[in-house]
């Protein structure tokens, strides 16, 4: 492989193995808050005890989050220098404010919440973990400004002198309509993988015939907010992400086109169809057997059942003449890795959908008051702890291949438009020097990847720490909550 793929290949694996960390931040961020919100409004341990304990779980999530973010913006200039010199005046300022405005806002505020306990007033302490997850949520908004840019670009000018492409309104690169619907679908994403993040820990202590009885309600009780946040938010994907597709069958056609890959047009009146899974040729040239929705794409593409779609083969055509003659434009190929757009959609659906029948299982099973009968409905299923064993990668997973889609599906653009993917990397970065890093960054985040996996294994099997029945915050003096701080 040469520099070009190298480079590809690190950024691939860095971004989707950070991108783990990400969903899972953003959403339990808000869990948490609405715990510890719990425990002061009804005085009930066991809030409080389910805020501890998610607690010490989110901020090793974070840390390792935190870590692992910071290479991708070194990529930028060791891998991508024709790229951050082509669009660095637009792509870095929202970046910038990221960095100094939403990531010190949740870094800092969450200090402040993770050494305030027993320390500081416990309004401001509450107030301390809500400005934790509007930070998070900050942080995502200007991230996908940056990416939408790349979707879609607005907001700039060409400067033919120096060749790069100059900001002229930060607002329409901040409410590009690519980021308007990214940001909701993003964060409803987030908050179905924070929901099945305190799912599956509550689930399997639920199951597990070890987990104290007397403990068995609370579990009961983040079992609860787990799956309801996690069937709202996945409705709350869905809608945005058929908001977001007709989004891209304007802005990004050819997208559309390969996640179904759709080769000839559909025009007005015959309404093309979405197929659920297809046997035939990798590239989709060849199709053996389908299992289809009829004009079900149209829909998902314009609203309209019945609506026009066009082709891959229409929409090469049209790339070819309209790009030619470009230096950083032109190609020979406009079409997309058609395998990896085409499963990559159906897999973030399907694993998506899949996660929220799950929750909507565990809704049903849980369902009354919460009896003690209830309470261990289940305790020592095989199919329950099956269940607390994968539900977490589903959204999880499904939010990874959701990113694989956009970022795959705009090749060979790195923006849309106006550079090409081979015309970005840095041409005095040889093959050698890329694969040497992307084995040592491998390798690294491997070992980071044990650390986590054994961290949240090892705070995850002992459960929520038992407080003092009347547990409250004594500004002046240390209590029980030093053992939490300590901790971290």
């Amino acid at each position: 492989m040469d520099a070009l793929d190298l480079a590809r290949w690190q950024f691939g694996i860095t971004t989707v193995y950070h991108f783990f960390f990400v969903p899972i931040t953003i959403g339990l961020s808000l869990l948490v808050a609405i715990m510890q919100t719990q425990w002061m409004r009804t005085r009930n341990p066991q809030w409080l005890r389910l805020t501890k304990f998610f607690g010490k779980l989110f901020t090793i999530n974070f840390a390792l989050g935190l870590v692992t973010g910071i290479v991708q913006e070194f990529q930028f200039g060791m891998n991508w220098s024709d790229y951050s010199r082509f669009v660095g005046d637009i792509f870095g300022a929202p970046l910038a404010i990221e960095a100094l405005l939403a990531f010190f806002l949740e870094s800092t505020f969450l200090g402040l919440w993770i050494f305030g306990w027993g320390r500081i007033p416990e309004k401001l302490h509450l107030a301390a973990i809500w400005l934790v997850h509007i930070g998070t949520a900050l942080s995502a908004y200007f991230i996908l400004a940056a990416n939408s840019f790349m979707q879609n670009p607005v907001g700039y000018t060409l400067n033919p002198e120096s060749g790069r492409a100059e900001l002229t309104d930060f607002v329409a690169v901040l409410t590009n309509k690519v980021q308007l619907v990214a940001f909701p679908h993003v964060l409803t994403a987030a908050y179905m993988t924070g929901g099945a993040f305190v799912l599956a820990f509550a689930v399997w202590h639920l199951w597990r015939t070890r987990t104290p009885q007397s403990d068995k309600p609370m579990y009961r009780k983040a079992a609860k907010l787990g799956a309801w946040t996690l069937v709202i938010a996945g409705v709350g994907v869905i809608v945005s992400g058929d908001v977001q597709g007709k989004v891209m069958s304007e802005v990004q056609p050819m997208k559309m086109a390969a996640a179904e890959a759709l080769y000839e047009d559909y025009p007005e009146g015959e309404g093309a169809p979405f197929s659920i899974i297809t046997v035939g040729s990798l590239d989709g040239t060849e199709e053996v057997w389908a299992l289809t929705v009829p004009k079900l794409l149209s829909y998902l593409s314009t609203g309209d059942l019945e609506g026009a779609v066009e082709g891959v083969n229409g929409i090469q055509e049209r790339y070819v003449q309209t790009y030619a003659g470009n230096d950083l434009t032109e190609v020979e190929d406009y079409r997309p890795l058609m395998p990896v757009t085409y499963w990559s959609f159906r897999l973030m659906m399907g694993l998506g959908f899949l996660g929220m029948g799950i929750g909507m299982a565990v809704l049903w099973r849980l369902r009354g008051k919460g009896d003690a009968d209830g309470e261990t409905r289940m305790e020592g299923s095989r199919w329950w702890g099956w269940a607390a064993a994968t539900v977490l990668f589903m959204p999880l997973f499904a939010n990874s291949f959701g990113w694989i889609f956009t970022e795959m599906g705009r090749q060979p653009w790195v923006v849309m438009g106006l550079m090409t993917t081979q015309t970005a990397v840095s041409p005095s970065v040889g093959a050698g020097t890329v694969a040497l890093s992307m084995v040592v960054y491998t390798a690294l985040y491997g070992v980071l990847a044990v650390l986590m996996v054994g961290l949240s294994l090892r705070y995850g099997r002992a459960g929520a720490e038992v407080v003092p029945e009347d547990a409250s915050y004594d500004p002046k003096g240390r209590t029980d909550d030093d053992a939490f701080v300590f901790t971290y």
